[in-house]
């Protein structure tokens, strides 16, 4: 199976080394499905379109620019429909519906919903005619460090969900790298899994003791459990907050 990574020029706090355009398929056998297109910046798309030699799909992880901003104008390059579960994003009738499956020479791609960092996030497992499977995660996960939830978009209950969907994934279908959307190749998928959903259970405990503290506001919080926040990352700390705070209200709703 190819599955090629394609690195955009695009580095920062919240993209790391920059955005990871996917490619799946051999370009020597046809033509190959582009997972996330990144950035509009033209030397990066005309070194995505290279690579591919012709694309038969760009399909987006989810709605953010760092990942979408460049899909419009790599479609026209190549000719091909951009599907998206968000239609402002979409090029074409397709859209992205949770199971749908797309072939194409030495691969298979499943489309699986994993909301939670975003509302329209999609994961993609990737199966080659060997048997081997990658998984696509977008920004569900990342190649380092943690992901963030984007509220009031992003919702902790349905990323907490989907980590349970990803690991179910990785298990039933022995997946051996995760490709984040951002940062390098994931090689121990479920430990990273496992990390992540301990993570996020210890973060509302931390969120429920600064409450308990009188905390009140996502920043409060943040000043509270966040104690070596870099100054670049400190508003998206406070959006997770926000979700977190969210979630824990609905809780004691139904409590």
């Amino acid at each position: 199976m190819s599955a090629a990574i394609i690195r955009a020029d695009n580095p920062g706090p919240m993209t790391l080394e920059g955005t990871n355009t996917i490619l799946v398929g051999d370009p020597a056998r046809g033509p190959v499905v582009v997972i996330d297109p990144g950035p509009d910046d033209d030397r990066h798309l005309r070194r995505v379109l290279t690579a591919a030699g012709a694309i038969a799909a760009i399909v987006i992880t989810h709605r953010h620019l760092d990942h979408t901003a460049g899909a419009a104008a790599l479609a026209a390059l190549a000719g091909c429909d951009v599907l998206a579960a968000d239609p402002a994003v979409r090029i074409g009738d397709r859209g992205l519906a949770d199971g749908d499956r797309l072939s194409v020479a030495g691969a298979e791609l499943r489309l699986v919903a994993t909301p939670g960092h975003t509302s329209d996030s999609y994961s993609i497992l990737i199966t080659g005619d060997d048997g081997s499977a990658r998984l696509a995660t977008g920004d569900m996960v990342l190649g380092r460090g943690t992901t963030v939830i984007m509220h009031p978009d992003g919702d902790v209950g349905s990323y907490l969900a989907s980590l349970e969907i990803m690991i179910a994934l990785v298990r039933d279908h022995r997946v051996t790298e995760i490709l984040p959307g951002h940062g390098p190749v994931v090689t121990d998928p479920a430990g990273v899994l496992a990390y992540y959903r301990q993570h996020r259970l210890e973060r509302l405990d931390q969120v429920r003791v600064a409450l308990a503290g009188g905390a009140r506001t996502p920043a409060e919080v943040v000043d509270a459990v966040y104690t070596d926040i870099d100054a670049a990352v400190r508003p998206a700390a406070e959006l997770s907050v926000a979700a977190q705070l969210a979630y824990l209200d609905r809780d004691s709703r139904r409590g």
